[in-house]
Order: C-alpha cells, then structure tokens, then sequence
C-alpha cells in the first residue's frame, strides 16, 4: 500500500481526502459521520457572524455534468454554531477546518475570534461566493488588494493555520494566490464554484432558481478546477487543497499531480455515497500502487516537469 497521510498547514491527515465545505453543514453528527466514513479533514458549511436565510427555494437544480446551486450562504446564528464546533471535536479526533465568510470587509477579524475561541484545527475563509452578487457586490476574491488586506486582519486575530477560498471567475487566480500568500495565508483551497451560470425551464419560460443564478459544482467544472491548481502551484510555496468535480481516485491523483496537497469531495457524495472518501482513498491506492507512487510527496506537482 502506498503511504497516503499528508500535512495541511501542520496539520496531519490520515488522507488527503476532505469534507468540503457545505456538503453536510455543521451538525456534529453529520460531520462525524464523513470522518467515520474515511475522510482525512471535515469542513462546516460557511458561517457568518449572524444568521442568514440564504435564497428562496428552488435553490438547486441538476444538470449535465453537475449542478447549478444558489444557496446564498444560508447560515445558523453563529452561537448554535460555535456549540457545535465544540461538540464535533468531543467526539472526533478528524481534524475539522472551520469555513467562514463575512459581508464587509470589517466584519471577518471579529468574525475570527469567535470562531477561533471554539477550536477548530484550520479556518477556511471564503472570499469567492459567486451566488451573492446582487446583495454583496462583487466577491472580495476578484480583487487582489482586498483580498490580501482580509486576510492580514484574520492573522492579526489568530494563529490557526487560514486556508483561503478563491474563485475561478477572475482574470488570475494565480496573483490572486500570491497576493494571499504574501499578506500570510497558510494555504490555499481552489475552487469555488463556476460561474454564475443559469437554466430556463421551457415550460414556465423562467429561470429555474428562484435567485436565477447560481454557481456551477461537479464534474464539469473539474477541468478548470486543474488548471486553476496548476496556475496557482506555479507561483506559491503554501499548500493547496483542491476542489471542484472530483469523483474518482484518479480525478484525485490528476488534482495532486497539478499541485495540490489534499482535495475536497463535496459532488460526489451525492453521486457515490457518503463512504465516497474510503472508495476514492482505494481508488487513488490502486493508481499510485500501479504507476509506482510509494507516497503522495513523490506525486505532487509532477505535472510541471
């Protein structure tokens, strides 16, 4: 067997395979769950500092090669989620990375030492939610200076290791990356969804999100997802977790060939099953037992040359 564990910021992993954020939401058990089931790392849906109702519903709608989701950062009042926080890691030693966003740019210092106070192991800061637009403008992650001068806060609130969550809907994603890493990110996680995209149902001559648009996830997007690895492991020195379509062992081995370090599943478990990390964890033994991996350091980045 080949030696599967990886560090994230510090952090060991069983696997490099991770929970993505708002697959499962923030009930201890659900997330518990994804640990028994396999997973290296869990992440809690995106929090914010006060509750959220997020879009009205139709927020979802499947289509080829994924689905189109407008959610709209629905969240429970940060207390009830900081208490389950707390009762997650009573009951399992699987790292958890606490996933967090906030509306002005103010907001995520305070934000951070709240959440930080609860003790997750790595924060996830998303700046790339591409179904809010209408509410909150343009997502900070599509400027490089903002995007650095909130992560300089973040690290100025706490020294859990930051991840920060970057959208593929830019010109760079690579100076967005750097501008991260020098303002003091510890790691990357690319990417957020696609687009935003829309469908029109025929019939009712509508768009079928009660929002219209939405953010394109699951194996189409995929492509992108490797290229945005492979752009960004060109120019930074912090690990990247991956994310975005990947369904299989080999989606996984193609994502740590770009660069990356772990990568999220989030897609899949609808499509496979929640035990998805065990069967992608087989699946990406079988591939580097077969082309003579003996661990994941000697896979990462081969792409490059």
């Amino acid at each position: 067997m080949a030696d599967l564990k990886t560090e994230l910021c510090g952090v060991e992993l069983r696997n490099p395979t991770i929970l993505a954020s708002g697959v499962l939401g923030t009930f201890p058990s659900s997330l518990k769950r994804a640990a028994d089931m396999g997973a290296g790392a869990v992440t809690i849906k995106s929090i914010g500092s006060e509750k959220r109702e997020g879009h009205k519903n139709p927020t979802m709608v499947e289509v080829e090669g994924g689905y189109l989701n407008a959610i709209g950062l629905s969240t429970p009042p940060l207390n009830e989620t900081l208490e389950e926080i707390r009762e997650y890691k009573k009951i399992s030693k699987t790292p958890m990375i606490a996933s967090f966003y906030a509306t002005v740019a103010g907001d995520f210092s305070k934000v951070t030492e709240k959440i930080a106070a609860a003790g997750p192991d790595l924060l996830e800061v998303n700046i790339s939610c591409p179904n809010v637009q209408d509410e909150f403008g343009t997502p900070f992650s599509c400027d490089p200076k903002k995007s650095a001068k909130i992560v300089k806060s973040i690290k100025k609130a706490t020294g859990i290791p930051l991840l920060v969550k970057l959208s593929p809907n830019v010109p760079s994603i690579a100076q967005i990356a750097k501008a991260v890493e020098r303002a003091g990110a510890d790691g990357i996680t690319a990417i957020n969804t696609v687009g935003p995209g829309m469908v029109i149902d025929l019939k009712t001559r509508a768009p079928v999100l009660a929002n219209k648009r939405g953010g394109m996830s699951g194996p189409a997007i995929k492509p992108i997802m490797v290229r945005c690895v492979y752009d960004i492991f060109e120019v930074v020195d912090i690990p990247i977790v991956a994310t975005g379509g990947i369904m299989t062992g080999e989606d996984a081995a193609e994502a740590i060939m770009a660069g990356a370090r772990a990568v999220g599943i989030g897609t899949a478990i609808g499509q496979r099953g929640v035990d998805i990390f065990k069967k992608i964890t087989k699946e990406l033994d079988t591939f580097m037992n077969k082309e003579g991996y003996r661990n994941l350091d000697q896979m990462r980045g081969v792409a490059h040359g």
